[in-house]
């Protein structure tokens, strides 16, 4: 790990470098122990350069984009944390109706551009926070929209080092998946369409849904969002609601009080004790509904 990082000094701007880095510094949860290594990459070709070297060396690695889907476990990760820095988030308009943009670009920032511009259907990632890259990775979605409504074409990193630029079927989305999760690649960029609308209209309907987020989801307390995925015909929070685990908790953890779809740390948290939560979560549930509820959220390190 000395020698790798040895060359990652050589290699980028030693000020994005850290080692032992507490990973509870980069995730919306607030929670995770130490990466060995954590480098910030700006641009495309850090990004590159970065996975190169952990390909040539051997070294497991991880990318991530704003950490807001992210548990990492207590004892952190053993290897590089590969993190795509906000400052990767340039957007261009490609068309009247398109634009692309970086992996690192915010969907606060993006929608913001289509309200601009009086386009419609990006209404749904208003207020949510993180970055296209990982909005594209898990297929993320909200209200009336998914992250697959709206994407033509992305470019990834293969796990076999290739650029390629995969159309919208290619990127094979699923409820909360792609391609991009299944196969481990790199989001670099995406193209986005929408579709010319009233800006008026657009502006209601972003406010609309991030006044219900404020009032129905717990966002003044850190946490990875929605826990569980929606099982086929129900709703996971009303699962675990029914199930009396509202405001169940553990340690620092708990189900929110406000939104029993979401487990948020109260102060102190460590990821056994979301992890004890959730195995919790998914017996009662099952025992009561003979539902397994999935996460949705991504679990990594040691």
């Amino acid at each position: 790990m000395q020698d790798c990082y040895k060359i990652l000094i050589d290699t980028f701007d030693k000020s994005r470098i850290f080692i032992d880095e507490p990973m509870s510094k980069h995730t919306s949860f607030k929670i995770g122990g130490n990466a060995d290594v954590l480098m910030s990459a700006t641009n495309k070709n850090e990004i590159l350069n970065a996975v190169k070297i952990c390909l040539e060396n051997k070294l497991p690695f991880y990318v991530i984009g704003g950490g807001n889907n992210l548990l990492v476990r207590d004892k952190g990760f053993r290897g590089i944390i590969i993190k795509i820095s906000k400052e990767f988030n340039s957007i261009n308009l490609t068309s009247k109706t398109g634009f692309y943009c970086d992996a690192g670009a915010s969907l606060t920032s993006l929608s913001g551009l289509a309200l601009e511009n009086s386009l419609t259907g990006f209404e749904f990632v208003s207020g949510i926070p993180g970055t296209i890259g990982g909005a594209i990775y898990m297929n993320a979605g909200a209200f009336d929209g998914e992250i697959k409504d709206v994407v033509v074409s992305a470019d990834v990193l293969t796990n076999d080092f290739k650029e390629v630029k995969l159309t919208n079927e290619q990127l094979n989305f699923g409820y909360r998946t792609s391609v991009i999760e299944k196969e481990n690649y790199v989001v670099l960029g995406a193209e986005i369409a929408l579709k010319p609308g009233d800006q008026n209209e657009i502006k209601a309907k972003m406010d609309d849904f991030n006044d219900k987020r404020r009032d129905k989801q717990p966002l003044s307390l850190p946490s990875a969002g929605s826990t569980f995925k929606r099982p086929k015909g129900s709703f996971a929070g009303k699962l675990i609601m029914d199930s009396g685990l509202r405001g169940y908790s553990i340690g620092g953890a708990s189900v929110s009080e406000k939104h029993c779809g979401f487990i948020v740390n109260n102060g102190g948290a460590t990821a056994l004790d979301v992890l004890r939560i959730i195995d919790h979560v998914q017996n009662v549930v099952f025992e009561k509904f003979n539902v397994l509820l999935k996460p949705e959220i991504r679990i990594i390190g040691e």
